[in-house]
């Protein structure tokens, strides 16, 4: 059985990306049928409760308004259509209902507002799980209060590549406000994106980032670039199909029990490449049309491709690596 390690060197994380291609698949394949079921995946649901006019300048998001992009600026959604999508995504089989707002960070007023999302939408039997950017400790307790499941805030890409891509905060910021999730007793949803034009190396780097956390993540997205006109990211050599497996079969070699979800880019994904990410050890989709404000497989082709696969919808269960832990020894 794969025990949990936070003590990763890069050197070894690289030397997993190098091995041959079957020869990593194979391990990451019998690392994830240790820790669940090979045939389930974990199906959350996105929604843009506040979209465009971010005051950050990351170099992915058509959502900045530092870029030319064609979105329009929008207010938080009212609390009543944000209960009417989250059943809607729980009837269409999802688990988990994520909202996403394009701020900085929220004020106090709107974590009020997104703390009564967060209380309707689990009132619905839905998990919830929300990303507003930075936290302070005391918005991460409130939070906690209303219920909050999971929060998201990526790690984005490696320490040394971050600079270029995103320059109104820093690295320190996004693991001060992973480390207030996490002392408030909230799951932490982290990952990145890969695709930026990074090397592999950066890619080793991120994920050593992500599991020499003092504890692993609960949920993991690996997103590839979804490449939006405007964005200074728009034109970037697409990344190599088999490294993007690669890089969710060593999240899982290096995550055992984290949930690592296959998230932004699957649109122009084959349902080929995707079933190579599932045998890879990927058990996490994002469903629906929309990631945000990017397209999304509608869901009837996750059905089918599902069906072709004999993969099913995981039930909802508490994702905590102190519970699994017992399961490594």
């Amino acid at each position: 059985m794969t025990s949990i390690r936070h003590d990763w060197a890069i050197e070894e994380i690289e030397a997993l990306f190098d091995r041959p291609f079957n020869d990593l698949l194979f391990a990451a394949q019998q690392t994830h049928r240790a820790h669940f079921d090979p045939n389930a995946v974990q199906i959350s649901s996105l929604l843009s409760i506040k979209t465009g006019a971010c005051p950050e300048d990351c170099a992915y998001c058509p959502q900045s308004a530092h870029h030319h992009t064609e979105l329009e600026r929008e207010r938080l959604l009212p609390l009543d259509e944000v209960i009417a999508e989250a059943r809607a995504a729980r009837d269409n089989g999802a688990t988990r209902f994520c909202m996403g707002a394009a701020w900085r960070n929220p004020t106090d007023r709107n974590l009020e507002r997104v703390a009564e999302m967060v209380e309707a939408v689990r009132a619905e039997g839905l998990e919830t799980c929300v990303t507003l950017g930075m936290l302070e400790d005391r918005q991460a307790r409130r939070l906690k209060d209303a219920g909050l499941d999971y929060y998201n805030h990526n790690l984005d890409t490696s320490p040394e590549f971050y600079g270029r891509i995103i320059t109104t905060r820093v690295y320190e910021d996004r693991l001060r406000t992973l480390a207030h999730v996490r002392e408030a007793g909230i799951n932490v949803c982290t990952g990145g994106i890969v695709g930026m034009g990074e090397s592999r190396r950066d890619r080793a780097r991120l994920l050593q980032q992500l599991v020499n956390l003092p504890q692993h993540p609960e949920s993991v997205p690996i997103n590839n670039l979804v490449q939006v006109e405007g964005t200074p990211l728009h034109g970037t050599a697409a990344l190599d199909p088999l490294e993007f497996v690669r890089m969710i079969a060593v999240a899982r070699l290096t995550m055992p029990h984290s949930h690592v979800r296959l998230s932004a880019g699957r649109l122009a994904m084959s349902d080929e490449l995707q079933a190579l990410c599932f045998f890879a050890g990927a058990n996490s989709i994002f469903y629906g049309e929309k990631l945000l404000t990017t397209d999304n497989p509608e869901s009837h082709r996750d059905r089918e491709l599902f069906r072709r696969l004999g993969i099913h919808a995981a039930t909802a269960r508490p994702d905590t690596e102190s519970t699994d832990t017992a399961r490594s020894a």
